[in-house]
Protein backbone atom coordinates (compact mmCIF):
# COMPACT_ATOMS: atom_id res chain seq x y z
CA UNK A 1 0.00 0.00 0.00
CA UNK A 2 1.34 3.52 -1.06
CA UNK A 3 2.44 5.61 2.09
CA UNK A 4 0.00 8.68 2.30
CA UNK A 5 3.27 11.42 1.87
CA UNK A 6 4.01 10.21 -1.99
CA UNK A 7 2.57 11.74 -4.48
CA UNK A 8 0.31 10.05 -6.50
CA UNK A 9 0.93 9.25 -10.60
CA UNK A 10 -1.75 12.23 -11.07
CA UNK A 11 0.25 14.28 -8.98
CA UNK A 12 3.29 13.61 -10.82
CA UNK A 13 1.60 13.75 -14.64
CA UNK A 14 0.23 16.75 -13.30
CA UNK A 15 3.88 18.68 -12.43
CA UNK A 16 5.58 17.09 -15.37
CA UNK A 17 3.19 18.47 -17.99
CA UNK A 18 2.15 21.91 -16.11
CA UNK A 19 5.82 22.94 -15.69
CA UNK A 20 6.77 24.11 -18.58
CA UNK A 21 3.75 26.20 -18.75
CA UNK A 22 4.22 27.65 -15.22
CA UNK A 23 7.71 28.32 -15.45
CA UNK A 24 7.21 30.47 -18.78
CA UNK A 25 4.21 32.50 -17.43
CA UNK A 26 6.99 32.85 -13.69
CA UNK A 27 9.58 34.23 -16.18
CA UNK A 28 7.05 36.60 -17.97
CA UNK A 29 6.31 38.00 -15.02
CA UNK A 30 9.50 38.67 -13.70
CA UNK A 31 11.18 39.73 -16.55
CA UNK A 32 8.11 40.70 -19.24
CA UNK A 33 9.09 40.97 -22.71
CA UNK A 34 12.82 40.31 -22.20
CA UNK A 35 11.63 36.73 -22.23
CA UNK A 36 12.02 36.74 -26.11
CA UNK A 37 15.04 38.75 -26.76
CA UNK A 38 17.41 37.40 -23.76
CA UNK A 39 18.86 33.90 -24.00
CA UNK A 40 20.04 33.77 -20.70
CA UNK A 41 17.04 33.94 -19.36
CA UNK A 42 16.13 30.64 -20.99
CA UNK A 43 19.27 28.96 -19.91
CA UNK A 44 19.66 30.40 -16.24
CA UNK A 45 15.84 31.18 -15.09
CA UNK A 46 13.80 28.86 -16.60
CA UNK A 47 15.62 25.97 -15.01
CA UNK A 48 15.76 27.86 -12.09
CA UNK A 49 12.16 28.13 -11.75
CA UNK A 50 11.34 24.61 -12.63
CA UNK A 51 13.97 23.72 -9.37
CA UNK A 52 12.36 26.01 -7.39
CA UNK A 53 8.70 25.25 -8.25
CA UNK A 54 9.43 21.58 -7.48
CA UNK A 55 10.06 22.03 -3.82
CA UNK A 56 7.39 24.21 -3.78
CA UNK A 57 5.37 21.41 -5.50
CA UNK A 58 6.35 18.83 -3.10
CA UNK A 59 5.55 20.48 -0.19
CA UNK A 60 2.10 21.27 -1.46
CA UNK A 61 1.43 17.98 -2.42
CA UNK A 62 2.06 16.46 1.00
CA UNK A 63 0.37 19.05 2.87
CA UNK A 64 -2.52 17.97 0.38
CA UNK A 65 -1.87 14.31 1.18
CA UNK A 66 -1.46 14.68 4.96
CA UNK A 67 -4.89 16.36 4.77
CA UNK A 68 -6.68 13.89 3.23
CA UNK A 69 -4.76 10.90 5.64
CA UNK A 70 -6.14 12.89 7.85
CA UNK A 71 -9.87 12.96 7.00
CA UNK A 72 -9.99 10.39 4.86
CA UNK A 73 -13.82 9.13 4.90
CA UNK A 74 -16.21 10.34 1.64
CA UNK A 75 -18.39 12.14 4.27
CA UNK A 76 -15.71 14.41 5.85
CA UNK A 77 -15.06 16.30 2.27
CA UNK A 78 -15.96 19.49 3.29
CA UNK A 79 -13.96 19.88 6.51
CA UNK A 80 -10.90 18.46 4.17
CA UNK A 81 -11.46 20.99 1.70
CA UNK A 82 -11.90 23.81 4.13
CA UNK A 83 -8.55 22.96 6.23
CA UNK A 84 -6.89 22.35 2.16
CA UNK A 85 -8.17 26.20 1.19
CA UNK A 86 -6.75 27.34 4.87
CA UNK A 87 -3.33 25.25 4.37
CA UNK A 88 -2.80 25.79 1.02
CA UNK A 89 -3.58 29.61 0.41
CA UNK A 90 -0.95 30.76 2.55
CA UNK A 91 2.20 28.46 1.41
CA UNK A 92 1.04 29.07 -1.85
CA UNK A 93 1.48 33.12 -1.32
CA UNK A 94 4.94 31.90 0.57
CA UNK A 95 5.98 29.86 -2.38
CA UNK A 96 5.56 32.90 -4.85
CA UNK A 97 6.75 35.51 -2.52
CA UNK A 98 9.84 33.43 -1.68
CA UNK A 99 10.83 33.27 -5.80
CA UNK A 100 11.05 36.91 -5.61
CA UNK A 101 12.32 37.86 -2.57
CA UNK A 102 15.33 35.22 -4.05
CA UNK A 103 15.49 36.57 -7.48
CA UNK A 104 15.54 40.14 -5.93
CA UNK A 105 17.95 39.21 -3.18
CA UNK A 106 20.24 37.76 -5.98
CA UNK A 107 19.54 40.11 -8.64
CA UNK A 108 19.44 37.49 -10.75
CA UNK A 109 19.62 38.61 -14.45
CA UNK A 110 19.28 42.65 -12.94
CA UNK A 111 15.28 41.40 -11.64
CA UNK A 112 14.02 43.62 -8.78
CA UNK A 113 11.11 43.51 -7.19
CA UNK A 114 7.58 45.14 -7.27
CA UNK A 115 4.47 45.34 -6.12
CA UNK A 116 2.42 44.76 -9.67
CA UNK A 117 4.82 41.07 -10.14
CA UNK A 118 3.85 39.71 -6.56
CA UNK A 119 0.00 40.39 -7.56
CA UNK A 120 0.17 39.11 -10.99
CA UNK A 121 2.77 35.71 -9.10
CA UNK A 122 -0.01 35.83 -6.55
CA UNK A 123 -2.74 35.21 -8.67
CA UNK A 124 -0.71 32.88 -11.20
CA UNK A 125 -0.12 30.54 -8.41
CA UNK A 126 -3.79 30.93 -6.89
CA UNK A 127 -4.99 29.59 -10.20
CA UNK A 128 -3.24 27.32 -10.79
CA UNK A 129 -3.40 26.04 -7.39
CA UNK A 130 -6.86 25.99 -7.49
CA UNK A 131 -7.36 23.90 -10.61
CA UNK A 132 -5.17 20.92 -9.73
CA UNK A 133 -6.12 21.14 -6.40
CA UNK A 134 -10.05 20.40 -7.10
CA UNK A 135 -8.55 17.77 -9.55
CA UNK A 136 -6.81 15.88 -6.79
CA UNK A 137 -9.39 16.34 -4.78
CA UNK A 138 -12.18 14.79 -7.58
CA UNK A 139 -9.61 11.85 -8.20
CA UNK A 140 -9.61 11.11 -3.99
CA UNK A 141 -12.80 11.46 -3.64
CA UNK A 142 -13.67 9.27 -6.93
CA UNK A 143 -11.07 6.25 -5.40
CA UNK A 144 -12.85 6.69 -2.17
CA UNK A 145 -16.00 6.09 -3.82
CA UNK A 146 -14.87 3.29 -5.89
CA UNK A 147 -13.40 1.84 -2.99
CA UNK A 148 -16.73 2.24 -0.72
CA UNK A 149 -18.88 0.46 -3.94
CA UNK A 150 -16.46 -2.37 -3.82
CA UNK A 151 -16.73 -2.93 -0.12
CA UNK A 152 -20.54 -3.47 0.02
CA UNK A 153 -20.02 -5.52 -3.42
CA UNK A 154 -17.57 -7.92 -0.80
CA UNK A 155 -19.53 -7.40 2.08
CA UNK A 156 -22.86 -8.81 0.26
CA UNK A 157 -20.69 -11.70 -1.07
CA UNK A 158 -19.54 -12.70 2.15
CA UNK A 159 -23.03 -12.37 3.30
CA UNK A 160 -24.11 -14.40 0.66
CA UNK A 161 -21.97 -17.13 1.42
CA UNK A 162 -23.00 -16.79 5.31
CA UNK A 163 -26.71 -17.52 4.29
CA UNK A 164 -25.70 -20.59 2.02
CA UNK A 165 -23.66 -21.70 4.86
CA UNK A 166 -26.68 -21.55 6.73
CA UNK A 167 -29.18 -23.51 4.71
CA UNK A 168 -26.94 -25.84 3.85
CA UNK A 169 -26.64 -26.78 7.66
CA UNK A 170 -30.62 -26.68 7.53
CA UNK A 171 -30.38 -29.96 5.04
CA UNK A 172 -28.12 -32.40 6.58
CA UNK A 173 -29.73 -32.71 10.05
CA UNK A 174 -32.95 -32.64 8.51
CA UNK A 175 -32.11 -35.29 6.33
CA UNK A 176 -30.24 -37.28 8.84
CA UNK A 177 -33.30 -36.76 11.53
CA UNK A 178 -35.83 -38.06 8.59
CA UNK A 179 -33.83 -41.14 8.04
CA UNK A 180 -32.88 -41.99 11.36
CA UNK A 181 -36.84 -42.05 12.06
CA UNK A 182 -36.89 -44.33 8.77
CA UNK A 183 -34.35 -46.38 10.19
CA UNK A 184 -36.25 -46.62 13.88
CA UNK A 185 -39.02 -48.29 12.44
CA UNK A 186 -37.24 -50.60 9.88
CA UNK A 187 -35.26 -52.24 12.82
CA UNK A 188 -38.62 -53.30 14.68
CA UNK A 189 -40.33 -54.42 11.45
CA UNK A 190 -37.64 -56.08 9.11
CA UNK A 191 -34.05 -56.51 10.65
CA UNK A 192 -32.25 -57.86 7.08
CA UNK A 193 -34.31 -54.58 5.39
CA UNK A 194 -32.87 -52.39 8.24
CA UNK A 195 -29.28 -53.44 7.41
CA UNK A 196 -29.81 -52.82 4.08
CA UNK A 197 -30.92 -49.06 4.92
CA UNK A 198 -28.29 -48.71 6.33
CA UNK A 199 -25.91 -49.66 4.40
CA UNK A 200 -27.35 -47.58 1.38
CA UNK A 201 -27.60 -44.72 3.99
CA UNK A 202 -23.64 -44.56 4.73
CA UNK A 203 -23.26 -44.35 1.01
CA UNK A 204 -25.94 -41.40 0.15
CA UNK A 205 -24.65 -39.77 3.11
CA UNK A 206 -21.15 -39.60 2.07
CA UNK A 207 -21.66 -38.53 -0.99
CA UNK A 208 -24.76 -36.17 0.89
CA UNK A 209 -21.44 -34.58 3.17
CA UNK A 210 -18.99 -34.15 0.13
CA UNK A 211 -21.62 -32.49 -2.34
CA UNK A 212 -23.07 -30.53 0.50
CA UNK A 213 -19.28 -28.41 0.50
CA UNK A 214 -20.76 -26.22 -2.62
CA UNK A 215 -23.40 -23.77 -3.49
CA UNK A 216 -24.07 -25.09 -6.89
CA UNK A 217 -24.02 -28.72 -8.28
CA UNK A 218 -23.92 -29.98 -11.86
CA UNK A 219 -27.41 -31.81 -12.97
CA UNK A 220 -25.36 -34.48 -13.85
CA UNK A 221 -24.21 -34.97 -10.19
CA UNK A 222 -27.45 -34.53 -9.00
CA UNK A 223 -29.26 -37.04 -10.74
CA UNK A 224 -26.34 -39.51 -9.64
CA UNK A 225 -27.09 -38.57 -6.53
CA UNK A 226 -31.28 -39.17 -6.66
CA UNK A 227 -30.13 -42.58 -8.35
CA UNK A 228 -28.67 -43.38 -4.93
CA UNK A 229 -31.21 -41.40 -2.93
CA UNK A 230 -34.36 -43.82 -4.51
CA UNK A 231 -32.37 -46.90 -3.58
CA UNK A 232 -32.80 -45.94 -0.23
CA UNK A 233 -35.99 -45.09 -0.46
CA UNK A 234 -36.69 -48.32 -2.26
CA UNK A 235 -35.54 -50.57 0.78
CA UNK A 236 -38.05 -49.00 2.81
CA UNK A 237 -41.22 -48.11 0.50
CA UNK A 238 -40.58 -50.78 -2.08
CA UNK A 239 -42.94 -50.35 -5.19
CA UNK A 240 -44.96 -47.93 -3.65
CA UNK A 241 -42.57 -44.94 -4.30
CA UNK A 242 -41.83 -44.75 -8.35
CA UNK A 243 -39.01 -42.86 -10.43
CA UNK A 244 -39.02 -41.67 -13.48
CA UNK A 245 -36.21 -39.40 -15.22
CA UNK A 246 -36.03 -38.01 -18.64
CA UNK A 247 -32.90 -35.46 -18.39
CA UNK A 248 -31.64 -34.41 -21.87
CA UNK A 249 -27.53 -34.60 -22.39
CA UNK A 250 -27.27 -30.84 -23.06
CA UNK A 251 -28.25 -30.12 -19.84
CA UNK A 252 -26.41 -32.21 -17.65
CA UNK A 253 -23.23 -29.62 -17.17
CA UNK A 254 -25.54 -27.09 -16.10
CA UNK A 255 -26.02 -26.31 -12.82
CA UNK A 256 -28.31 -25.60 -9.83
CA UNK A 257 -28.35 -25.65 -5.98
CA UNK A 258 -26.81 -28.42 -4.44
CA UNK A 259 -29.14 -31.03 -3.11
CA UNK A 260 -32.54 -29.15 -4.07
CA UNK A 261 -33.38 -33.04 -5.92
CA UNK A 262 -32.92 -34.58 -3.15
CA UNK A 263 -35.02 -31.90 -0.92
CA UNK A 264 -37.80 -32.21 -3.66
CA UNK A 265 -37.97 -35.88 -3.73
CA UNK A 266 -37.77 -35.79 0.00
CA UNK A 267 -40.29 -33.40 0.54
CA UNK A 268 -43.14 -35.90 -1.79
CA UNK A 269 -42.42 -39.15 -0.05
CA UNK A 270 -43.20 -36.92 3.34
CA UNK A 271 -46.38 -35.32 2.20
CA UNK A 272 -47.97 -38.30 0.09
CA UNK A 273 -49.48 -41.50 0.84
CA UNK A 274 -47.85 -44.39 -0.12
CA UNK A 275 -49.10 -48.08 -1.12
CA UNK A 276 -48.57 -50.64 -3.86
CA UNK A 277 -51.82 -50.15 -5.12
CA UNK A 278 -51.73 -46.20 -5.36
CA UNK A 279 -47.77 -45.74 -5.76
CA UNK A 280 -46.25 -41.87 -5.83
CA UNK A 281 -45.00 -41.52 -9.22
CA UNK A 282 -41.97 -38.61 -9.20
CA UNK A 283 -41.12 -37.52 -12.56
CA UNK A 284 -37.81 -35.94 -13.03
CA UNK A 285 -37.07 -34.16 -16.62
CA UNK A 286 -35.43 -31.07 -18.51
CA UNK A 287 -37.84 -28.59 -20.88
CA UNK A 288 -36.56 -26.39 -23.16
CA UNK A 289 -35.84 -22.74 -22.11
CA UNK A 290 -32.91 -24.35 -19.55
CA UNK A 291 -35.60 -26.05 -16.74
CA UNK A 292 -35.34 -28.82 -15.31
CA UNK A 293 -39.03 -29.99 -13.66
CA UNK A 294 -39.50 -32.25 -10.55
CA UNK A 295 -43.31 -33.40 -10.94
CA UNK A 296 -45.30 -35.42 -8.59
CA UNK A 297 -48.73 -37.48 -8.17
CA UNK A 298 -50.87 -35.56 -5.16
CA UNK A 299 -52.59 -38.46 -2.99
CA UNK A 300 -52.29 -36.59 0.87
CA UNK A 301 -51.93 -38.29 3.62
CA UNK A 302 -54.92 -38.46 5.81
CA UNK A 303 -52.85 -37.34 8.75
CA UNK A 304 -50.30 -34.26 7.61
CA UNK A 305 -47.26 -35.09 8.64
CA UNK A 306 -45.23 -32.16 10.60
CA UNK A 307 -43.37 -29.80 8.54
CA UNK A 308 -41.12 -26.77 9.08
CA UNK A 309 -40.93 -26.15 5.02
CA UNK A 310 -37.37 -26.57 5.32
CA UNK A 311 -37.35 -28.12 2.07
CA UNK A 312 -38.65 -25.43 -0.50
CA UNK A 313 -38.13 -22.50 0.96
CA UNK A 314 -34.28 -23.71 1.49
CA UNK A 315 -34.32 -23.92 -2.35
CA UNK A 316 -36.17 -20.60 -3.16
CA UNK A 317 -33.93 -18.81 -0.64
CA UNK A 318 -30.63 -20.07 -2.61
CA UNK A 319 -32.15 -18.86 -6.07
CA UNK A 320 -32.46 -15.85 -4.38
CA UNK A 321 -29.47 -14.93 -3.67
CA UNK A 322 -28.28 -16.00 -6.61
CA UNK A 323 -30.11 -13.58 -8.57
CA UNK A 324 -31.29 -15.94 -10.56
CA UNK A 325 -35.23 -16.00 -11.58
CA UNK A 326 -37.79 -19.14 -12.70
CA UNK A 327 -38.12 -21.15 -9.50
CA UNK A 328 -41.61 -22.04 -9.54
CA UNK A 329 -44.12 -24.00 -7.47
CA UNK A 330 -47.12 -25.02 -9.56
CA UNK A 331 -50.00 -27.05 -7.76
CA UNK A 332 -53.72 -28.42 -8.86
CA UNK A 333 -55.66 -31.53 -8.17
CA UNK A 334 -53.67 -33.83 -9.24
CA UNK A 335 -49.82 -32.88 -9.85
CA UNK A 336 -47.42 -30.97 -7.56
CA UNK A 337 -45.11 -29.54 -9.72
CA UNK A 338 -41.95 -27.68 -8.95
CA UNK A 339 -39.49 -25.59 -11.82
CA UNK A 340 -35.82 -25.05 -11.02
CA UNK A 341 -34.01 -22.55 -13.64
CA UNK A 342 -31.06 -24.36 -14.24
CA UNK A 343 -27.75 -21.89 -14.82
CA UNK A 344 -25.00 -22.01 -17.44
CA UNK A 345 -21.73 -23.49 -16.34
CA UNK A 346 -18.80 -21.09 -17.60
CA UNK A 347 -16.49 -23.68 -16.36
CA UNK A 348 -17.37 -27.33 -18.01
CA UNK A 349 -15.22 -28.79 -20.66
CA UNK A 350 -15.16 -27.27 -24.51
CA UNK A 351 -16.72 -31.18 -25.45
CA UNK A 352 -19.70 -30.23 -23.39
CA UNK A 353 -19.67 -26.89 -25.05
CA UNK A 354 -19.69 -27.93 -28.51
CA UNK A 355 -22.06 -30.85 -27.71
CA UNK A 356 -24.25 -27.98 -26.33
CA UNK A 357 -23.84 -26.25 -29.62
CA UNK A 358 -24.35 -28.95 -32.02
CA UNK A 359 -27.62 -29.43 -29.82
CA UNK A 360 -28.87 -25.61 -30.57
CA UNK A 361 -28.21 -25.59 -34.05
CA UNK A 362 -30.41 -28.89 -34.47
CA UNK A 363 -33.04 -27.14 -32.12
CA UNK A 364 -33.25 -24.02 -34.67
CA UNK A 365 -33.17 -26.20 -37.56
Amino acid sequence: MQEWYKPTRLQIYSFVYSIPVVAFLANYILYGNRIFDDINIWIISYPLIIILCLAFWRGHVTIGNWVRHRYPKLEQTRIRIMIMALLVIPTMSASVLLIFFFYDFLHILGYEINAQDIKQGIFVGFSINLVFETLFEADYALGKYKETVEEKRVMQELSVFREFDMLKNQVNPHFLFNCFNTLSSLISEDKEKAEQFLDELSKVYRYLLRNNQSELSTVENEIRFIDSYFRLLQTRHGDAVQLNMEIDRMYKPYLLPSLSLQLLVENAVKHNALSKNKPLVIDIFTTAGNKLVVNNNLQRRAVKAPSNNVGLENIKAKYELLGQEGFQVLEDERNFTVVLPLIWNNTSDSGNRNFQSDERKKMIQ
